[in-house]
């Protein structure tokens, strides 16, 4: 069995004032870094989910009080990812367009009705982004206008799982 050391940090040189707030330091990528250091790995951290059934006001606001741009949408009988909602497909004219057809107000505009489903996510790969560096990705986005993409893996019984998700305004802002 290894034993781990433990030390002092008033002893190790460490300035004893106070340590940098953790997080807090900028954080800024090269388009030559791997292409994993922005993904948003799942196995780290978790997905951000609204109902399918909600409104999209409340799915917004949700999003806004979790700091995030995008959330997937679930059937929550079925307790299964259905689709992708965006805050950009929020504030565009989507709503407006089924407020028309359907001659319905807002409030009953729901998350289903303006998601992308499933059936029509453009995807990348876990093992493609792997190998990709954040240059590959941003012109990915860049070429196909996505904001945000879904990485899927193959779990241990051959099935297609959700991985990470790579949002292009991040790989912007790190790139700065």
């Amino acid at each position: 069995m290894h034993t781990v050391p433990l030390a002092s940090l008033g002893k190790s040189g460490v300035m004893i004032g106070g340590l940098p707030i953790p997080g807090a330091d900028p954080w800024h990528v090269s388009r030559h870094d791997p292409a994993v250091t922005i993904m948003t790995d799942f196995r780290e951290r978790a997905s951000v989910t609204v109902r399918d059934a909600a409104t999209i006001d409340d799915a917004l606001e949700h999003m806004k009080h979790t700091g995030v741009r995008c959330a997937f949408a679930i059937d929550e009988q079925r307790r299964v990812v259905v689709g992708m909602i965006t805050a950009y497909d929020i504030m565009s004219e989507r709503p407006m367009r089924h407020m028309q057809a359907t001659e319905s107000p807002r409030s009953e505009v729901l998350v289903s009705d303006i998601m992308t489903p499933i059936g029509e996510w453009r995807v990348a790969d876990m093992e493609l982004v792997e190998r990709a560096t954040v240059g590959d990705i941003a012109r990915l986005c860049d070429a196909s206008g996505l904001t945000h993409l879904p990485v899927m893996e193959l779990n241990s019984a051959g099935e297609r799982r959700l991985r990470g998700l790579i949002s292009a305004a991040k790989i912007r802002r790190l790139l700065g």
